[in-house]
C-alpha cells in the first residue's frame, strides 16, 4: 500500500504530470485510519517541497455577494460613486446602498425608451434627430443609444412636439456612459421644434465626469469614480424648482429657474469615434405627491420608481429613492402596516410573471427589514400581469404596469 502511494508520487514528480483537481489513488477499504494519516502526511510533505505550502482559507472570508446586490448584465450599476464598468467580467456586483438618495420619480410615465426591439446600427425609433450622428449599438451586453459625432442631438418623438409636452411637475432619468472628456447636456426644451423661452439663455444641465452645472449653479460629486464610467442622471422639476442628481447625490438645487421647461433635448458637442457617449433607460414621468399625503388620501402608494434587473428580482440602486421614503414614513408613523404588492406587464410567460412579481415584492420587504422595519409590519403579494393600470401596447403603458404598490393593512 505504502509503495503504491510512493510510486504514484514519484510519477508526479518525475513525469511532470499536471495536477488538475484532486488526485485519486485507490486504497484498500480495511486500511487503518492511522496508517492513512501517516501516508497522507508524507505525501503532503513531498508536495509542499515541490509546490510550496498552500495557504488555508481564512475563516469567514467568504466571497459570496449579497443576495440584494445588483447583478452585472450590462446595466452599468453603481453604488454611490463606486462604479461598475460594463463588460468587466468576474467582478462581484456592488452592494445596494444609496442610503441618502431622496429622488422619487413621477407617478405616470409619459415617455419610456429601453430600446426594446431596436436593431444595431439603426437610428433609435422613439427619437427624432436634431443634428449629428446617433445610432443604436450594443455595449457591455446591452443596447444603447450611441452619440458618435457631428455635435449629435436628439429629442423624444412626440405627436405634437411644438407644444409644451412637459407638465408642471415632472422627472427625467437616464443612464449615461461618460467616456473621459468633454460634457453632455440635457436641454429643457426641444431644440428641433421649440424655442427656449429663457431670457438669460441658460436652459441646459451640463454634465461632466464628476460635476453638474446649470445656469449659475454648479457642484461636484464627492469621491466619484474616474472616467470612463456609467452614471445615473435624475432631474426633478416642480413648478419652477429644479433638482438634479448624479448617482445617489443631489448636485443641483435651484429654487426657481427663469423659464418654463417645454421639452427635452439630449446633446453633446464633444462626441467622436474616440470619445463615444452612450445613453440608455430614458424615462420621463409626470406628477408627484408626498407619500404620506397620498397614503392618507388613497390608502396606498403606487410606485414605478422601484427598479429591478430585467427578468429578475434584484433591486437596482436607483430604487432606494422610493424605498428610503417608505422607510421614513413607516419610521415616523409606527402604526402603519403595509402589504407590498408586485405587478408586471404582459411581456413573456404569465406563470413566470406571477412568480417574478411575488419575488420582487419579497425583495422590497427584505430591504425594508434590513433597514430596521419590523417584519410583522409588512406582508407581500404578487399579481403578475393580472391587474394592469395602463395599456400593454406601448412602452409607456408597460412601464406604468411594472410597479410596486404599498397598500394599507
Amino acid at each position: 500500500m505504502k509503495k503504491l502511494y510512493l510510486l504514484s508520487l514519484v510519477m508526479i514528480l518525475v513525469g511532470g504530470v499536471s495536477l488538475q483537481g484532486q488526485i485519486h489513488i485507490p486504497v484498500k477499504k480495511k486500511t487503518t485510519e492511522k496508517t492513512n494519516e501517516e501516508i497522507d502526511k508524507k505525501i503532503d510533505e513531498g508536495l509542499n517541497k515541490l509546490f510550496g505550502k498552500k495557504k488555508k482559507k481564512t475563516k469567514g472570508a467568504d466571497t459570496k455577494t449579497d443576495a440584494n446586490a445588483p447583478a452585472q448584465q450590462g446595466e452599468g450599476t453603481n453604488t454611490g460613486g463606486t462604479q461598475t464598468k460594463e463588460g468587466e467580467a468576474g467582478k462581484a456586483a456592488p452592494a445596494l446602498v444609496w442610503a441618502k438618495y431622496d429622488f422619487v420619480p413621477g407617478d405616470v410615465v409619459i415617455f419610456e425608451d429601453n430600446l426594446e426591439g431596436e436593431e444595431n446600427g439603426e437610428f433609435p425609433s422613439r427619437w427624432d434627430l436634431v443634428r449629428g450622428n446617433v445610432e443604436v449599438a450594443e455595449f457591455g451586453g446591452a443596447k444603447v443609444i450611441m452619440f458618435r459625432g457631428g455635435e449629435p442631438g436628439i429629442v423624444p418623438y412626440m405627436d405634437e412636439p411644438q407644444k409644451d409636452y412637459l407638465p408642471d411637475v415632472f422627472t427625467v432619468e437616464f443612464d449615461l456612459y461618460y467616456p473621459g472628456s468633454g460634457s453632455f447636456d440635457v436641454y429643457l426644451y426641444d431644440k428641433k421644434n421649440q424655442k427656449s423661452g429663457s431670457p438669460t439663455g441658460y436652459t441646459d444641465l451640463d454634465i461632466n465626469d464628476n460635476s453638474f452645472s446649470f445656469a449659475q449653479s454648479s457642484s461636484e460629486y464627492p469621491g466619484a469614480a474616474p472616467a470612463p464610467r456609467w452614471m445615473h442622471v435624475s432631474i426633478a422639476y416642480t413648478k419652477g424648482k429644479l433638482k438634479a442628481y448624479m448617482d445617489d447625490t443631489r448636485l443641483i438645487n435651484i429654487p426657481r429657474i427663469d423659464f418654463d421647461p417645454k421639452g427635452i433635448t439630449l446633446y453633446t458637442y464633444h462626441a467622436g469615434n474616440d470619445n463615444l457617449y452612450y445613453v440608455k433607460n430614458v424615462r420621463i414621468a409626470k406628477g408627484g405627491v408626498k407619500y404620506y399625503d397620498r397614503f392618507l388620501q388613497d390608502g396606498k402608494i403606487v410606485s414605478n420608481g422601484i427598479r429591478f434587473e430585467t427578468g429578475k428580482a434584484t433591486l437596482r440602486p436607483e430604487s432606494m429613492g422610493v424605498i428610503n421614503k417608505i422607510y421614513t414614513m413607516m419610521k415616523d408613523h409606527p402604526d402603519i402596516r403595509l402589504s407590498i404588492e408586485g405587478h408586471t406587464d404582459n411581456v413573456g410567460d404569465a406563470e413566470f410573471n406571477q412568480k417574478l412579481s411575488e419575488e420582487r415584492a419579497a425583495a422590497v420587504k427584505d430591504q425594508l427589514v434590513k433597514m430596521g422595519i419590523a417584519a410583522d409590519r409588512l406582508s407581500t403579494k404578487g399579481f403578475g400581469e393580472t391587474r394592469p393600470v395602463d395599456t400593454n401596447d406601448t412602452p409607456e403603458g408597460r412601464a406604468n404596469n411594472r410597479r410596486v404598490e404599498f397598500v394599507k393593512m
